[in-house]
């Protein structure tokens, strides 16, 4: 597995909500989801390739599992990571 593909691996999908949102205008903060077993180092480097941007700081946390009721079915949703990645000043990512 090259680099590049462990960073497409890392960095899986940009979390578009209206509070990630708010803190890519307020912060300059982009949301990703990422694996569980990823680590802030691996986070920072791989935006940083993936992007070529300067990363100030990385922030993560665990999204804990929702109970879903549809018609007579009960289930779970799936738990995942997310990490929030504050860039430098003057730097950015076209997400949209």
């Amino acid at each position: 597995m090259t680099t590049l593909d462990r960073c497409y691996r890392i960095v899986q999908k940009p979390v578009i909500t209206e509070k990630a949102t708010d803190d890519i205008a307020h912060r300059n903060a982009y949301t990703f989801r990422v694996p569980m077993d990823a680590n802030k180092i691996e986070i920072r480097q791989a935006v940083a390739r993936l992007f070529n941007v300067k990363v100030k700081s990385v922030n993560t946390s665990r999204v804990q599992s929702k109970w879903r009721i549809r018609g007579r079915s009960l289930g779970q949703t799936q738990s995942w990571k997310k990490a929030r990645v504050v860039l430098a000043e003057g730097q950015t990512i076209e997400i949209l």
